[in-house]
């Protein structure tokens, strides 16, 4: 489907032309049928006709396309990394928690409330959206420990996770729900930190 493609069109757009919605609408067709991994901002450019970039005048790289493909643009996995990453080792647990529920309480928590359970009812969606979080945000964590069964790991913390946010934000159940971060992390943290560096046995 990709190969029969038009060539890129340069220069201006027709008038009235909404090149940023052509654009997404692009990368959401190139993400669902070649996945994240494979997907990339010259192939979403092809899709749309662009060259790529006007991709990359709306879009800083494929991470930013994607999120803003789901509506959280806002959201940037990138900045999380570095959080959880500065710091010893044996803190990572914890400073995941943390870092993620922050962005959760965020002014752009809300936004993200509203896509995941959209994302979770479609099928396609489901599977990219781990695609995306072992490329961005679990895989670059766990990658750094430089342990041999890194995929292992990172799914556990993901399971973790996904039932943290699944408590506290979509199906709130109390006290967890309204736990602040830092108490949060200091009672999840340990798991995480478990799953990330210690005897899996």
């Amino acid at each position: 489907m990709t190969d029969a493609i038009t060539p890129p069109r340069r220069g201006r757009r027709p008038a009235g032309q909404d090149t940023r919605a052509l654009v997404l609408a692009a990368a959401r067709e190139e993400f669902l049928e070649r996945g994240y991994d494979a997907a990339s901002l010259r192939s979403v450019a092809r899709r749309a006709g662009v060259d790529p970039g006007t991709v990359r005048h709306w879009f800083e790289d494929k991470v930013h396309l994607f999120t803003a493909t789901l509506g959280v643009a806002d959201i940037d996995p990138a900045a999380i990394v570095r959080e959880v990453a500065a710091g010893p080792v044996d803190g990572l647990g914890e400073r995941l928690v943390r870092a993620v529920v922050a962005a959760w309480d965020s002014e752009y928590g809300e936004t993200v409330r509203l896509v995941i359970p959209a994302v979770l009812a479609d099928p396609t969606l489901r599977r990219l959206m781990p695609q995306f979080l072992g490329a961005e945000l679990l895989g670059p964590i766990v990658r750094r420990l430089g342990v041999d069964d890194a995929r292992l790991r990172g799914s556990l913390v993901a399971s973790q996770m996904a039932g943290l946010l699944m408590t506290r934000y979509l199906v709130p159940i109390e006290p967890v729900a309204s736990l602040g971060s830092d108490e949060l992390a200091a009672l999840v943290g340990p798991n995480l930190q478990r799953y990330l560096t210690g005897d899996l046995a």
